[in-house]
């Protein structure tokens, strides 16, 4: 089942052993699916409700449908599809299912040490589960004309720089604004050509426009309105095509994805990407492996471009081997068979609330990581911070430390970081 079209509820065959149903009345586009009234919600539930009945198995993509009584009688598997939304990591917090599935290893951290404080049984019920890229569809080749309908340019008159992402400020439209700055006006890219994707809906979207407006007053403020492209939605049947016709791929922003698909998709299609260290990307592929940058960090960005550009190196052959074994898209859906097939109806998932006091251990969360000296980077936060104390206690003391370690750490201090999402307590 699925959420309907403005223009259709009717079924259709999706595979020979797929019928999808689009007969739920979530509001559209992603976010906000819950911003509906109420009689939808009602409707949603039994329409759910009446497709269980007599069903083997209920799987949930994505977490999102928030009423676990529905299933309660059912062997249920959920996936976590995000880190970020608040229907997701509600979702997270209601958990009664049987089992979860996260989509990266960073991601089933997030939901041990967020829901999982409050939810015991959850770390037991949770497997990671990497994203599967189909390697058969993403791969180096020339771009199929198709694309330059949609995006009508030369590439071999311009050096092309992809920007794939969502029009939000967290995707990191702003950084790669800024990475074209120095690339322009510092390292001589006169023929750069950024491409950006525009929101299909961004006219009716207050927000969406204002941020719009906002980054085309960056680009003409500093100079660059003829060195960005502004395009449609690409479909997915031409994804490998617009990373082909690229030099480079950017994904700069704090978004704090669960996976982040098109950095990978990039690299499998031959196309050199730089990302951002936050979220997953810091560990899904080694740093030997793949061009990594501290958030915000435009020079390093910009630096690590321009060798990229001028050099033109081809995707490693030990990077392209290490996508193709750990994103094998046949060991994700084999993943996800065991999950579903093995599913059995366990008992429901207690609540557990444990005071902290002054025999609470605490780590550093899994969303923060140190750097440098004593900087301290918080992916949620989206900031780095010098936090010396911090530093020093996690080089000195990794598997937890306790206010009493140190006699400068008031328990203030260490409640302080808890609640500000530095520290994580340690079972």
């Amino acid at each position: 089942m699925s959420t309907r079209r403005p223009d259709s509820d009717r079924p259709f065959r999706w595979h020979d052993n797929v019928l999808v149903k689009p007969l739920l009345q979530f509001k559209q586009p992603f976010p906000q699916p819950y911003d509906m009234a109420a009689h939808k919600m009602a409707s949603n539930i039994r329409l759910i409700a009446d497709h269980l009945r007599g069903a083997d198995r209920y799987y949930m993509h994505d977490g999102e449908i928030l009423f676990p009584p529905m299933y309660h009688d059912i062997p249920t598997v959920i996936s976590l599809r995000d880190n970020v939304y608040p229907e997701t990591m509600l979702g997270s917090f209601l958990f009664q299912a049987d089992a979860l599935i996260t989509i990266a290893d960073y991601s089933r951290a997030v939901a041990i040490h967020a829901a999982g404080q409050v939810i015991p049984e959850l770390a037991e019920r949770t497997v990671a589960i990497p994203n599967g890229i189909d390697f058969d569809h993403f791969r180096p080749g020339e771009p199929d004309p198709a694309i330059f309908d949609i995006i009508p340019i030369d590439p071999a008159a311009h050096t092309v720089v992809l920007h794939p992402h969502r029009p939000e400020t967290s995707k990191g439209l702003p950084q790669t604004i800024a990475v074209a700055d120095l690339l322009v006006h510092q390292y001589g890219f006169h023929d750069l050509l950024v491409l950006v994707p525009r929101w299909f809906d961004a006219a009716a979207t207050p927000e969406v426009q204002a941020f719009t407006d906002q980054v085309l007053g960056d680009i003409a403020a500093r100079g660059l309105e003829a060195h960005f492209h502004f395009h449609d939605w690409i479909p997915q049947r031409l994804m490998p095509d617009y990373y082909n016709l690229g030099d480079l791929h950017l994904a700069l922003g704090h978004f704090v994805e669960a996976f982040g698909n098109t950095v990978y998709e990039s690299l499998a299609c031959g196309t050199p990407s730089i990302a951002a260290r936050v979220g997953p990307y810091r560990d899904l592929v080694p740093d030997e492996l793949m061009d990594k940058v501290h958030f915000d960090d435009a020079a390093s960005a910009a630096a690590l471009a321009t060798t990229i550009l001028r050099e033109r190196p081809a995707v490693p052959e030990a990077t392209m081997a290490y996508l193709h074994d750990h994103f094998n898209i046949d060991k994700q859906l084999q993943g996800y068979a065991d999950v579903i097939l093995n599913a059995r109806k366990l008992p429901p998932v207690s609540y557990r609330f444990t005071p902290r006091d002054d025999q609470t251990r605490y780590r550093l969360a899994p969303w923060c990581y140190l750097w440098g000296e004593a900087n301290i980077f918080h992916d949620f936060r989206a900031e780095h911070v010098a936090m010396p104390l911090l530093a020093a206690l996690v080089r000195e003391l990794p598997d937890g430390f306790r206010f009493m370690d140190r006699p400068e750490l008031a328990a203030g201090i260490l409640t302080g970081w808890y609640e500000q999402g530095y520290v994580v307590p340690v079972d």
